[in-house]
């Protein structure tokens, strides 16, 4: 593995189903924070594995302020080391954070090896690796795409994490982007509505969900998930600027003017930025000539 591949903030959101509002605030929090070159923004191999690291920590309930040291002396760990995503495991009873690779536990603050650590918590919470779990199906899709390994592998890995699990919406949301990939727009919306029938408030399966529909031609329906997208989450620039333009399809030009701002007033030096700005100075000019 190539430790240098870079991941835009797209490419971190899908690959480990969070939000642009999660990376920002773990940005803010000095957890990890993308890397900056020539203006542009990206995160590494390394701040993947931390970034994956905060999320499961966060899950099971780890107080904030051990978070930073954790994922730093974990980053410090990995400085000189190839370490893939299905090798690590993160556990916790809640108060202390252990990394295990291998059947071994490593107290990432200490740098110390666990050996007499009371798991009987964590026993009846994380599976020892004695065969395979949901977790570690999850861990070895992630390895396929960050490989760039055919899809089938990486959908094959995520499928056997959700016959374990089905409601797990970061595989559900994987399984789908990467059905969508391969052109399955049927498969690929399966799969986000699974997601949304699991978690109803995710604004990102909701968002995938609205997309999908859109390329499918289902414009009214695109709409409504979009715009669910959006009242999730205010702050998701793709959303806005999706929703703009289903909008502008179904000629809802009044609402598409709103999101046309809106995905400006969160992302003003975006890819979009411009396209947005066109289309936003259209509808007003249309509007003054009526």
């Amino acid at each position: 593995m190539n430790t240098r591949d870079r991941f835009t903030t797209a490419d971190v959101q899908r690959i480990l189903s969070v939000s642009a509002k999660q990376l920002n605030q773990w940005n803010r929090l000095h957890l990890v924070s993308p890397q900056q070159e020539q203006g542009k923004s990206y995160y590494d191999f390394r701040d993947l594995i931390g970034l994956r690291t905060v999320k499961q920590l966060i899950d099971r309930g780890v107080p904030a302020k051990r978070l930073g040291r954790a994922v730093a002396a974990l980053r410090d760990g990995l400085s000189h080391t190839e370490m893939p995503l299905n090798e690590l495991r993160v556990v916790s009873d809640g108060k202390d954070v252990i990394i295990e690779r291998g059947g071994a536990r490593l107290d990432p603050l200490s740098g110390q090896f666990v050996l007499n650590f009371d798991t009987r918590e964590l026993d009846e919470s994380v599976q020892v690796i004695t065969q395979r779990s949901a977790d570690d199906w999850f861990a070895v899709a992630l390895e396929c795409e960050v490989l760039r390994k055919p899809r089938a592998e990486a959908i094959d890995a995520y499928e056997r994490a959700l016959r374990m699990d089905a409601s797990r919406v970061d595989a559900l949301l994987n399984c789908g982007a990467l059905y969508y990939e391969e052109s399955d727009l049927d498969k690929a919306a399966d799969y986000f509505r699974r997601a949304i029938a699991a978690h109803p408030e995710n604004a990102l399966a909701h968002f995938n969900l609205g997309s999908v529909l859109e390329e499918m031609g289902q414009l009214e329906e695109a709409r409504r998930y979009l715009q669910k997208s959006v009242g999730f989450d205010p702050s998701y620039s793709d959303a806005h600027y999706n929703l703009a333009f289903v909008c502008e399809k179904l000629g809802a030009l009044a609402e598409a003017r709103k999101h046309w701002q809106g995905y400006l007033d969160r992302d003003p030096t975006g890819p979009w930025a411009d396209y947005a700005r066109q289309r936003l100075a259209a509808r007003v000019s249309s509007a003054r000539h009526k």
